[in-house]
């Protein structure tokens, strides 16, 4: 009985996509399908670039087919990608290409949510994904030091006049600190600061971007409250460190987040544990265990990554290359893969389930 297209949708309609719960031939995953004698190809649309689960997805199809239609079949299978958007998301100026908005944010400062917001930045771009870095950390920005922009590199403005972001390592950077005097302070108040959080936003060229990720400052203030008025924020990741003091002000920021709407993704455990380089099997929690883990079951959001205390961190961020650059190979390089990973697996279930985050309307009585 010769093969048809039929027969191979059948197969295909058992597999299961991980995290959307639904077969990939219901879910419109299968594009181009062909079959030719006993030689079968198609391609699986993945709902991100860094979809961590492609190969199990690829290996199943395969399976399915070799099961239902016969060992004799060869199959090849294409991998591609178009990122998801939140349903019904309507963004203004240069974010209207902007498909997902990621905060990155954090209840207290030096936790080292800089490092991550510009490694998961790096590591989504490894993956092919079109991403794009705003620092909005107006009064202690970390982006120019983290990608090693000289002082004298500034953006341009184009005949619109509009903002052009920097490029490094794949990622569209802009940031307070390349338009400012780095050796001076920034002495604003709230409505000047709100004001260029707006500008870098929507007066910016982005172009087509699958995540633009945010950098916030630490805390629950302003720029917070700006933000969520003026994007539908896909979601936000929280940053903490495992010792109780981050822990206590992480809750508040997860809490913010929650009362205006906008998805907690998920918890990253910063400094979690340090392996000295000649003890490989040893950790060290230095600042306590498992308290982002604990945090995470109490407010049931996912615990994304701990990532190590590492020398290597710092040093490549203090030399103008994050981490997942400089030293590709270091163990916090694989965690930071991982959570891009993570971070866009969570991405992709939000959208599948929720329409998009509503900028909401704060009315001072």
């Amino acid at each position: 009985m010769p093969l048809t297209k039929d027969a191979v949708l059948a197969a295909l309609s058992t597999v299961e996509e991980p995290d959307l719960k639904d077969d990939l031939v219901s879910l419109g995953m299968i594009r181009d399908l062909v079959v030719e004698g006993n030689a079968v190809a198609f391609t699986v649309i993945l709902t991100t670039p860094a979809c961590p689960l492609k190969e199990l997805i690829r290996q199943r199809c395969e399976t399915a087919i070799h099961r239902d239609c016969g060992d004799e079949v060869t199959v090849e299978v294409q991998m591609e990608a178009e990122t998801t958007t939140p349903e019904a998301q309507i963004a203004q100026g240069g974010a209207s290409g902007v498909k997902n908005f990621i905060a990155v944010a954090s209840g207290k400062g030096g936790v080292g949510k800089s490092t991550v917001a510009a490694n998961l930045a790096v590591a989504l771009a490894e993956t092919g994904a079109r991403v794009g870095l705003l620092d909005i950390d107006v009064y202690g920005p970390s982006v120019p030091v983290m990608f090693g922009i000289p002082i004298d590199e500034k953006p341009r403005v184009n005949e619109e006049r509009k903002i052009i972001p920097l490029v490094r390592y794949g990622v569209k950077l802009l940031s307070m600190g390349f338009l400012v005097d780095p050796n001076n302070a920034v002495v604003w108040r709230g409505p000047m600061a709100s004001s260029a959080v707006k500008q870098f936003v929507n007066d910016a060229v982005w172009g087509e971007l699958d995540y633009l990720i945010l950098d916030l400052p630490p805390g629950t203030g302003d720029i917070q409250l700006t933000l969520v008025q003026t994007v539908p924020v896909t979601g936000t990741v929280i940053v903490s460190t495992p010792q109780e003091v981050a822990l206590a002000d992480a809750r508040k920021g997860i809490k913010m987040f929650e009362k205006t709407g906008v998805p907690v993704l998920g918890i990253v455990e910063n400094m979690a544990y340090f392996t000295p380089p000649d003890l490989p099997d040893r950790k060290y929690y230095l600042f306590g265990q498992a308290g982002a883990q604990k945090l995470a079951a109490e407010m049931e959001v996912p615990l994304l990554a701990e990532i190590p205390l590492e020398q290597a961190t710092r040093e490549a961020g203090d030399l103008g290359a994050p981490v997942t650059v400089r030293e590709p190979d270091s163990v916090a390089a694989g965690v930071f893969r991982e959570l891009a990973g993570r971070v866009a697996r969570e991405v992709s279930i939000r959208n599948a389930e929720a329409p998009a985050t509503q900028p909401i309307e704060i009315l001072h009585r």
